[in-house]
């Protein structure tokens, strides 16, 4: 599907989708938390395999796709991960939407169908993305896992010239994958396309661990006989990736059992954007510096990523946690970034 450019205009977009939405929205903002009209039937590898990636209710419904949060008081952060995931004190968070999985690539298919609008990495020409060195590359370079290719952007995850026929013209076999490759300002474009916005670190992390505070949210995700549950690295990074979580990249949204909250893919598969820049103390993750990569210095004006990716293991990154917080180049589009939006209450 070939998608053409249009003028994009935030005003008149915001006032198509609040028209369109304005009918169910009181009815919609009533609805208890978790009820299952706005539950998404995944969950499974089954289920997930199935899913096209756009929620039941979309283009009607304004919380299509979300559950809703109550709200509270919490303590973010931990004792139990790295010295800059301190907690600094209770936070109390009003109650509000979320999307119940990832934004995918179908979902924001529909937006740029629908606007025209150009990403950065589109206008850049180029993107940093991931892939699993040699044994040589690793000895050539630091951070030999990345690399800055040219025409990466969320249609073509590789590149145009690099992979399937589907990476190079279109998107359709990846619907239902977290859309990457797109920077916060394209995440927040399309937040406000519909009206929403992009999470707070504070909401974010509220919705993550869904009313729990044990230990056990600091260790990698896995059943009870040790079956990873969430997509996550399982080997050695960057050099081998058993799968044993079914995927050796990306996974389609809600391939596994949702959290406390109804909510997917909290935990690791893309790293998610949020509204907040980051601060606080930094340190070395050892999981790359793509803004070294990108041939850029740290920017000072970055912001606060949360949840992991796939990229994260026990022996590279350990940020397959709720409490883990990572600065990232706000304009820098990676292939391990993506988002989802939030509508507050009120």
């Amino acid at each position: 599907m070939t998608l053409k450019a249009k003028p994009w205009r935030v005003p008149a977009l915001l006032a198509v989708a609040a028209l369109a939405f304005a009918g169910g929205l009181a009815a919609t903002l009533a609805v208890p938390a978790g009820s299952p009209a706005h539950r998404a039937p995944l969950g499974t590898p089954q289920q997930c395999a199935a899913y096209a990636g756009l929620p039941s209710g979309w283009g009607k419904e304004r919380t299509a796709g979300m559950v809703r949060v109550a709200g509270g008081e919490f303590l973010p952060g931990t004792t139990h991960g790295y010295p800059d995931e301190r907690p600094a004190g209770k936070v109390r968070v009003r109650p509000f939407w979320i999307d119940q999985t990832e934004v995918t690539v179908a979902q924001f298919a529909a937006f740029v169908d629908a606007t025209g609008y150009i990403t950065d990495a589109e206008r850049q020409g180029t993107a940093v993305v991931f892939r699993q060195p040699s044994d040589a590359e690793l000895r050539a370079r630091p951070y030999a896992w990345w690399s800055m290719v040219q025409g990466g952007d969320w249609r073509h995850p590789q590149g145009r010239a690099v992979g399937s026929d589907a990476d190079r013209d279109g998107w359709q076999a990846r619907a239902s994958q977290p859309v990457t490759l797109v920077t916060q300002a394209d995440a927040l474009a399309y937040a406000r396309w519909l009206g929403r916005e992009l999470p707070s670190e504070d909401e974010w992390e509220f919705a993550a661990k869904a009313g729990r505070s044990d230990a056990a949210l600091e260790a990698a995700p896995q059943s009870a006989d040790g079956t990873p549950t969430a997509n996550y690295w399982q080997g050695v990074f960057p050099v081998l990736n058993s799968s044993r979580d079914g995927f050796a990249g990306l996974a389609p949204v809600g391939c596994y059992p949702a959290n406390g909250f109804a909510l997917y893919d909290m935990i690791a598969n893309a790293w998610e954007w949020t509204a907040d820049a980051y601060t606080g103390p930094r340190q070395s993750h050892a999981n790359g510096d793509t803004a070294a990569v990108a041939g850029r210095q740290r920017a000072v004006r970055s912001a606060v990523i949360k949840g992991g990716s796939f990229l994260c293991a026990p022996d590279f990154c350990v940020r397959y946690r709720a409490s883990a917080r990572e600065p990232a180049e706000n304009d820098l589009p990676t292939s391990h970034i993506g988002f989802r939006t939030v509508l507050r209450d009120g």
